[in-house]
């Protein structure tokens, strides 16, 4: 007599994240990796089906996957931006939106020899007033061109530097006399000759009108330890235009669109300032001589247009402990939580540009 068949065993129930929808067997598995995944608000994601990614090169490739969800493409293909990849409602939405999206190269400055271009440029009462109540912090984006010193010319020499606001006004270009010889002026990609040069600015006069500019007039000594006074210095690979300068900036006030965590590869390596120009802006730069200017323009409209993302952060006010993280609850209050509480205790790992529109935001999202 044949035995009865085995009954079928239970599934075991799974686990799912709630922003990139991996799924575990076991919930201390979910809640190891909401722990090291930094999921949050402001994490870049689909707007098809709002899978969390780590970069928007990582949406793009989640979109155009064949593993990724088939109405994902077909809908981005029809009502999506390939530039901020937002969806639109329809297609004669998404076109109006392209319009705007897509922008226009800046016309470069060129590399005349022309005397240094100043502007009276200090923060009015007015502006002093809304951010101390808690507006954003204006912003300014510099450039520097490099040309080179030492036996090899291998050494960068700032010899050229532009600053602009954020209405893309020069505020400050000028030639900066290098403090040693230079041994190659980098001709191809600078444009510049020993002629550019001759009349320059010493470094330490340029040093100075950065200063003023930055810190709106006021002396180092004398800046509140918040640097609510001073100026976020907008940047690509900006740490390196300070080094060249000799100059040193607080690391809260600088945003570096060659560090900032959504505009980089997969694997975290920085692109190109050309790259992210053609990708999310919609132009070419750089095609042939490098002008300061219109790097300038270019990572400025990066900058604003990651922090013009709407992102709606809810802060917890007086709930301190759901405000700090996973390591302000024991593993016991955690395993009881569900996959979308987990994900509100979740806290980026970066400070993400839109917390820059307003002083009254959770600092550690």
């Amino acid at each position: 007599m044949a035995s009865d068949p085995d009954p079928p065993k239970p599934k075991t129930p799974r686990h799912k994240c709630p922003a990139c929808y991996k799924q575990f067997n076991r919930k201390l598995h979910l809640i190891e990796h909401m722990k090291i995944s930094y999921h949050s608000v402001h994490q870049p994601r689909c707007w098809v089906c709002q899978k969390h990614c780590k970069s928007f090169e990582s949406v793009r490739e989640h979109i155009i996957s064949p593993l990724s969800k088939t109405n994902c493409l077909k809908i981005f293909v029809e009502q999506g931006c390939n530039l901020c990849l937002k969806v639109l409602d329809s297609p004669s939405a998404l076109k109006e939106h392209k319009q705007m999206c897509c922008l226009v190269a800046p016309v470069p400055l060129g590399t005349k020899i022309t005397p240094c271009i100043e502007s009276n440029f200090t923060m009015s009462g007015s502006i002093m007033d809304e951010m101390h109540n808690g507006k954003a912090q204006k912003a300014v984006a510099m450039d520097c061109e490099m040309v080179g010193g030492g036996s090899d010319g291998s050494i960068d020499l700032c010899a050229r530097v532009c600053l602009v606001d954020e209405a893309e006004n020069i505020i400050l270009h000028t030639y900066v006399q290098p403090q040693i010889p230079v041994t190659n002026y980098r001709y191809e990609v600078t444009g510049l000759t020993e002629d550019h040069l001759r009349d320059a600015i010493p470094l330490n006069e340029v040093q100075d009108k950065i200063k003023k500019i930055l810190y709106n007039g006021e002396s180092v000594g004398r800046m509140p330890p918040d640097g609510v006074k001073a100026r976020l210095l907008v940047g690509h690979d900006i740490q390196h235009d300070l080094n060249c300068l000799r100059m040193k900036y607080p690391g809260f006030l600088l945003r570096d669109t060659a560090k900032y965590r959504p505009l980089m590869k997969t694997n975290l390596v920085s692109h190109s300032l050309k790259h992210l120009t053609k990708t999310y802006l919609g132009y070419n730069i750089q095609s042939g001589v490098h002008d300061p200017y219109e790097d300038c323009i270019s990572v400025m409209r990066l900058y604003k247009r990651m922090r013009g993302q709407d992102h709606r952060q809810v802060f917890r006010l007086g709930d301190e402990k759901a405000n700090s993280g996973f390591d302000s609850f024991r593993s016991m209050e955690l395993e009881k939580k569900a996959p979308d509480e987990l994900y509100e205790i979740s806290t980026s790992d970066y400070k993400c540009w839109c917390l820059d529109l307003t002083k009254d935001c959770n600092p550690g999202s």
